[in-house]
């Protein structure tokens, strides 16, 4: 399988995040994790996190982190490029966030975006 890797600058993990998405991975029983969007939510599109076991042929591979690797495929690429994942807690929660510098606002709940037209 040919997986073409790109800038891990173009996406990036916060050491928080790296050391939460470890322990899923390890918990999971997979072995890589892949970022994705679909349409939904109240605002447009929502992220998604999927557990995987290897690359799909057209996944786009990151390294964010010493022996981690995050995947998404070149159809969800331009939606996500830039983006900074970060584990963050606030109070009891504790929660991955993501920054994403296509995103022209976020819902209230925060679990969807709409996208700035230009991206």
């Amino acid at each position: 399988m040919n997986v073409t890797t790109f800038d891990p600058n173009k996406i990036s993990v916060t050491p928080a995040a790296c050391a939460h998405i470890r322990a899923q991975i390890e918990k999971s029983g997979h072995r890589h994790l892949r970022l994705g969007v679909k349409e939904s939510g109240c605002n447009g599109y929502m992220y998604t996190l999927d557990y995987i076991d290897g690359p799909e042929v057209d996944d786009c591979v990151f390294d964010v982190a010493e022996q981690l690797s995050l995947y998404v495929s070149k159809e969800d690429l331009p939606l996500v490029t830039g983006t900074e994942v970060d584990f963050v807690t606030e109070g009891l929660n504790s929660q991955l966030k993501f920054k994403n510098p296509n995103a022209e606002s976020h819902c209230g709940c925060g679990e969807s975006f709409s996208l700035n037209p230009e991206a």
